[in-house]
């Protein structure tokens, strides 16, 4: 199964677009195991996700503990349910043989369904992931933090002018059927949101910056939403894992902050199937 049928599989079981990112900051946990605080956050949700994404430099920042932690959260998800997508988020981008060390330690040592890859060294930096007929990769083409249009806002002539990031995007599906292929656009540029999706209609867009960093989530899921009906995730790490550090009411304040979130998401949704009417 191709990493979008697996994608929009997970999403038609559990009824949600949201993907939660397992984001350890030491300084923010109530507990010092990384693994025990993972935990709490998966028993409490895993029914009301389509994925979860660990960023990988929380782990690596905590040495050979943080990288076994990281090991144990990815199997306990594939125990709790097989179903939800895993994306590693590594952000890599390298060339060559790197590239494919890369690419080998993410999907057959980690195990991760999609790792998110920095495309900005060249196409060929993404050929190494495409080689996993079954995983899949997520390309940062346009973030969501305040100095990202400082390159990726750069006008480029093509066959036409446009934006960097746009001009990105055109390339990836360059070396893609896009059934393995998706972007990373933040909710912090709703309208760049929109612009991918009219120019690469069938295209998985992951959409970090709703929670926390304050993007408009109705905006982001008018602009994202495929002809299906899907296509898209909406990540949330920080307001959902950190909605409180009291150990006692933690796992209902977070199931309670995710469920939020994710029907919020599917009320976005309903909106728009009643504007379309």
């Amino acid at each position: 199964m191709s990493m979008v049928s697996k994608l929009n599989d997970s999403i038609i079981k559990s009824k949600s677009y949201l993907c939660i990112g397992l984001d350890p900051h030491p300084n923010e946990m109530f507990v010092e195991n990384v693994f025990d605080f993972n935990k709490q956050i998966i028993d409490v949700t895993h029914d009301l996700v389509a994925a979860y994404k660990p960023q990988f430099a929380f782990y690596e920042a905590l040495g050979i503990s943080g990288l076994q932690a990281l090991k144990e959260t990815i199997s306990y998800i594939r125990n709790v349910n097989p179903n939800i997508i895993i994306i590693g988020d590594a952000k890599r981008g390298d060339i060559g043989s790197t590239a494919k060390a890369y690419a080998h330690s993410l999907f057959e040592f980690w195990d991760v369904d999609i790792a998110t890859v920095n495309p900005y060294m060249g196409m060929d930096t993404l050929l190494p992931y495409l080689e996993y007929n079954d995983r899949g990769i997520f390309v940062v083409c346009r973030t969501s933090n305040s100095g990202s249009g400082e390159l990726q806002n750069l006008v480029v002539f093509d066959d036409e002018k446009k934006k960097l990031f746009e001009f990105v995007a055109d390339l990836t599906f360059g070396i893609s059927d896009g059934s393995n292929v998706g972007l990373v656009v933040g909710a912090t540029y709703p309208e760049d949101v929109k612009i991918i999706r009219e120019k690469h209609p069938q295209v998985p867009i992951l959409i970090p910056g709703v929670g926390a960093q304050g993007g408009d989530l109705h905006a982001c899921v008018k602009g994202a939403v495929d002809s299906m009906g899907k296509g898209f995730l909406i990540n949330a790490s920080r307001s959902i894992i950190f909605a409180t550090k009291n150990p006692v009411d933690y796992p209902n304040i977070t199931r309670k902050r995710a469920l939020e979130l994710r029907n919020a998401i599917n009320e976005s949704l309903q909106k728009l199937e009643g504007e379309s009417v």
